[in-house]
């Protein structure tokens, strides 16, 4: 027993020094993988900024990056407000958008009739611009409501979503579905083990497109009417009002909340790909 516990206090070291380097190299790379993005993009505000400063740019045509910050600061209880308006109606699309997309095309997977049918819906839906189909949504709901938003960012949604996920639907190889037979699975356990897990990473694809999507649809939806209060109206305000300056710090919260819509579709989508 002694000898027993000797050996494995002279072998827990030799494994913790076998493997710290490798996770040292795996941190050195993630570092380097975080280090090289946010170089290139200090790298492109400083030859921004030196541009603007070096041939005198005015702020109607393009104000600096650092008095975009600055704004941005001073502002950023006004910005955060609009953020939330527009972050909602987003996230209220990706999600309904999301859901329907992805139901429709385990339908559309199982029921080869649907897909036909449903095939040409879906390419008209994915040209409708959104210049038109918000001042017709605000027409049907009213114009103090923000469910056209909403809509507009589901519509936008929703295609991606579906095709992306009908596309992971088709992608299980005709053999796996067989063995499952051979071992009498029935109609959900195949699709259970075989057909959802080969769709996942599809789906979460057309999630990450969507995200994006959805927070630009808000945005743009605002512009044709609706309350006032989300990013796109603070924007027009604020160009209106020749505080162009203020109108980019408002462009800039927009892209904060873009990306904060990607960074969480594509922290879930790793999530789940280890789960």
């Amino acid at each position: 027993m002694t000898e027993l516990k000797s050996s494995a206090l002279k072998t827990a070291p030799a494994a913790a020094a076998a493997t710290s380097p490798a996770l040292l190299g795996r941190a050195l790379d993630g570092g380097k993988q975080a280090l090289l993005p946010l170089l290139l993009g200090a790298a492109a505000v400083l030859l921004w900024q030196g541009a603007v400063s070096l041939f005198s740019v005015p702020p109607f045509v393009l104000p600096g990056p650092f008095a975009i910050t600055a704004g941005f600061v001073e502002n950023r209880a006004n910005i955060a407000s609009a953020s939330l308006v527009t972050g909602t109606n987003a996230l209220v699309g990706l999600v309904a958008g999301g859901l329907i997309g992805v139901l429709a095309a385990v339908v559309a997977a199982f029921l080869p009739s649907f897909d036909r049918l449903a095939g040409p819906t879906v390419a008209a839906l994915s040209v409708v611009p959104i210049v038109a189909a918000a001042p017709v949504l605000y027409t049907m709901f009213g114009a103090g409501e923000e469910a056209p938003r909403q809509i507009v960012a589901g519509i936008a949604v929703f295609v991606p979503v579906y095709v992306n996920s009908l596309r992971g639907f088709r992608q299980v190889l005709p053999v796996h579905r067989d063995l499952m037979r051979s071992y009498a699975a029935g109609r959900w356990q195949v699709t259970r083990a075989v057909t959802l897990p080969s769709a996942v990473p599809y789906m979460f694809t057309g999630l990450r497109i969507a995200s994006s999507l959805a927070v630009i649809s808000a945005l743009i939806a605002e512009y044709f009417g609706g309350p006032v209060g989300g990013l796109g109206k603070s924007i027009t305000s604020a160009a209106a009002g020749s505080n162009y300056t203020l109108a980019w710090a408002y462009v800039l919260g927009a892209v904060v909340v873009g990306l904060l819509f990607f960074c969480a579709t594509a922290a879930l989508e790793k999530y789940s790909s280890r789960h």
